[in-house]
């Protein structure tokens, strides 16, 4: 068993340095996105989730409530996991991104409905929507909004 696992250990660097490194998204590419920009996108809407989990805990009340700390935390999480999807160029980074673009829409929605005259609720709305527009490009369903 352990020496099963060295050697997947062993040949794992291999087998991603064999996956082509430079092949962009032909979805994205014929879209104007570039897989840079929806990397940059995916990371402050990240960040900005985390610091808004934070504020909202703070904030209380419907804030914190259940439903909106969880869109908060899948945003986050789905953008995190297309940032690394598409770092190492996987062939899934589509599909992640498609599911990241959904979560990223549903987060939008809930921050603007509880924003009022937050800025820091707005900006993490807006990086959503920015998250949500990239990541449907990348998974190449760019065109259905």
């Amino acid at each position: 068993m352990k020496q099963g696992l060295l050697l997947m250990m062993l040949l794992l660097p291999g087998l991603v340095q064999a996956a082509p490194l430079s092949q962009p998204s032909t979805v994205a590419a014929a879209s104007g996105m570039s897989m840079q920009e929806c990397m940059d996108n995916c990371s402050r809407c990240h960040q900005l989730c985390l610091e808004t989990i934070q504020h909202c805990l703070k904030l209380g009340g419907a804030h914190a409530s259940p439903e909106h700390l969880a869109r908060l935390q899948d945003c986050a999480a789905t953008c995190q996991a297309s940032v690394d999807f598409m770092a190492r160029h996987s062939d899934l980074h589509g599909s992640v991104c498609g599911v990241c673009a959904e979560a990223c829409g549903r987060c939008a929605e809930s921050c603007e409905k509880m924003a009022g005259g937050d800025n820091l609720m707005k900006r993490c709305a807006e990086a959503c929507r920015r998250s949500e527009a990239s990541c449907k490009a990348m998974s190449g369903h760019g065109h259905h909004g």
